[in-house]
């Protein structure tokens, strides 16, 4: 009796599901959505955390993940000096809304930005603590997510260490490059015509001097 109880139970649930599902009632699976992932930035200049969610900045969120998805398991342990770091910026990636990862970024640093990577991370994974070379576009991404930073037109976007590059003068012109490797092309043939021009004019001599002796 109680087995057929159960079971009667059973197919009225199922009935009323099939049933109130198609009128519209909420599902408590759809009813709360995910949050999004997205970044918090920190630091100078920043009177209030700066937080980016991939729903509403897509391309800033994954231009900033970007400065950090390539480092390697292990970096250096010492960085540069801290007064040749410059402003720090601390940026946490979340999962939804849960912090993953962090890391320090300092796209102002002497002799390029750099990117330090702690050993306590909030998901608490095991990782090292490290310095890396970071992105030499690393300033203009932070600037274009909304960090007060200066606007940087010297310097080389994407690739990895470096950071400011200031392109000279003279590799703006293209045109004289060419002409000087022309100008020494030409050099080198005059040089290798004048060789066997003198090669010639030397066998043609022992060949001379040699018919004369035969004679």
């Amino acid at each position: 009796m109680v087995g057929r109880m159960r079971r009667l139970a059973g197919v009225l649930v199922g009935v009323l599901a099939a049933v109130l599902l198609p009128l519209g009632l909420p599902d408590p699976a759809r009813a709360a959505p995910k949050p999004p992932p997205g970044v918090e930035i920190t630091g100078v200049g920043l009177t209030e955390p700066l937080r980016l969610t991939a729903d509403a900045h897509a391309a800033h969120v994954a231009a900033v993940i970007d400065q950090v998805n390539f480092l390697g398991r292990t970096g250096r342990a010492a960085g540069p000096k801290a007064d040749d770091l410059g402003p720090k910026y601390t940026i946490v990636v979340f999962a939804g809304d849960k912090a993953k990862q962090t890391y320090d970024l300092y796209p102002r640093a002497a002799g390029g930005p750099r990117v330090f990577r702690p050993a306590k991370q909030p998901d608490a994974r095991k990782t090292t603590a490290g310095w890396f070379l970071g992105r030499l576009s690393m300033s203009e991404t932070l600037r274009n997510a909304g960090v007060p930073l200066e606007k940087q037109l010297d310097t080389v976007s994407g690739g990895v260490g470096g950071g400011e590059r200031v392109i000279p003068e003279d590799s703006l012109n293209p045109a004289k490059g060419i002409d000087e490797a022309l100008g020494e092309l030409q050099r080198l043939l005059l040089l290798n015509v004048a060789v066997m021009l003198s090669i010639t004019v030397g066998l043609a001599g022992i060949a001379l001097l040699i018919r004369r002796r035969t004679r």
